[in-house]
């Protein structure tokens, strides 16, 4: 971007790779017997996550940024990934590489592999997983505060435990909160219920913003069948990984229906690797039915749908183009992503075809303008998660 020297791009979706002793080594001693750990499977052949009584996720499958291979061949080790996946002095090596200034941290297993943390029978050892998960990206944060924002992953099995947990984590310097839309799923109240008030409350007073991160409470079936080696299909898995950018549709049709932002109108929502394109159908859609099936009139002391999301909610993109003559529209709700280390990441390497995301920002600059790439490249997320 010409002119634009003393641009900060904040990368508004990244993913830290957990060491394979994060758990055995740093959680309370009572708990290390059970703890979550990296084992050999013989079955599989690889170094898999045991969670509880559960087989879970290769331990490199989220780090494939420069793999030599497609999926579902990823790193065996962590010895064999890129170190900018899970060390905080490579990871700043490789952001100022790429021109980025600061990266938001998503957690990778204890995210997506969430079923299996709610499977384990000792409530206690759940909450110690998450506490040494919150704990250890502070410290991995802290070798460069200034170029990482940390999310608060929660113990959202347990809403008093939940809240706790969120003060504690402000406290640290946490600025978002990791959430789900699927907690209907697994036994627990649909995300809009007023349940979860007291999480949205805390939330909101202290300026922290909820992130729905696409995959976040999958079930072990769902995940099982987005992993399956045996039988794995690339034209299958073009499909199904498609179709989960965009599975964050029915989670902003919901939001912004449900009564939740009229609730909470100074609380932030950020749809998270779900792409910016089908935004701006979803609005005139929702808007459209909000007259049409007469909740207009049921609900006169709501905003429109469309207005709740210009409020208070925001979408992100990467790798997306021919929507992006739309941006403009909603130059205000979006912010850029590389979703590094992950497959589909903005990552160049012998089996990705993917531009780098200097190539991507100067693309899109072409498309879209420099006063709209300022924007959703830093302007967005310096409010959203507080960046001076």
């Amino acid at each position: 971007m010409t002119g634009t020297t003393e641009l900060r791009v904040i990368d508004a979706d990244t993913h830290l790779t957990e060491p394979v002793d994060l758990w055995t080594a740093r959680i309370p001693a009572r708990f290390r017997d059970a703890a979550p750990m990296v084992r050999f499977d013989e079955a599989s052949g690889s170094w898999r996550w045991v969670i509880g009584d559960r087989w879970c996720s290769m331990v490199g499958n989220y780090s494939m940024a420069g793999w030599k291979e497609f999926p579902p061949s990823c790193p065996p080790t962590l010895a064999d990934a890129d170190p900018a996946c899970y060390d905080a002095r490579a990871r700043v090596a490789h952001m100022d590489a790429q021109g980025i200034y600061a990266q938001v941290l998503y957690p990778n297993v204890i995210a997506f592999e969430g079923h299996a943390f709610m499977a384990m029978g000792d409530s206690e050892l759940k909450l110690a997983c998450v506490r040494t998960y919150n704990d250890y990206v502070s410290e991995f944060a802290s070798f460069a505060p200034e170029r990482f924002v940390v999310l608060t992953t929660m113990p959202f099995w347990d809403l008093d435990a939940s809240v706790a947990e969120l003060r504690r984590c402000h406290a640290m310097g946490h600025r978002g909160v990791l959430w789900a839309a699927t907690f209907d799923k697994h036994g627990l109240p649909d995300f809009p219920d007023r349940h979860w008030d007291p999480v949205y409350a805390v939330a909101e007073d202290l300026g922290m913003s909820i992130s729905f991160h696409v995959g976040v409470g999958n079930t072990a079936e769902e995940i099982e069948q987005a992993m399956n080696r045996e039988d794995y299909d690339p034209a299958f898995n073009t499909a199904r990984s498609s179709m989960s950018f965009v599975g964050n549709a029915r989670t902003l049709g919901t939001l912004l229906t449900s009564g939740v932002c009229d609730r909470f109108p100074r609380l932030n929502f950020v749809s998270v690797e779900s792409g910016f394109g089908y935004v701006p159908f979803l609005l005139d859609a929702l808007d459209w039915q909000w007259f049409g099936t007469g909740a207009r009139d049921r609900y006169p002391e709501r905003l429109l749908p469309s207005e709740y999301f210009r409020r208070q909610v925001y979408a992100m993109f990467w790798f997306e183009r021919d929507s992006l003559e739309l941006l403009h529209k909603y130059e205000d709700n979006v912010m850029f992503e590389t979703d590094f280390p992950h497959p589909t990441s903005l990552h160049p390497g012998p089996a990705s075809y993917s531009p780098s995301p200097a190539e991507v920002i100067a693309r899109d600059t072409e498309i879209v303008g420099e006063a709209v790439m300022r924007k959703v490249l830093q302007t967005n997320a310096s409010r959203v998660y507080q960046i001076g």
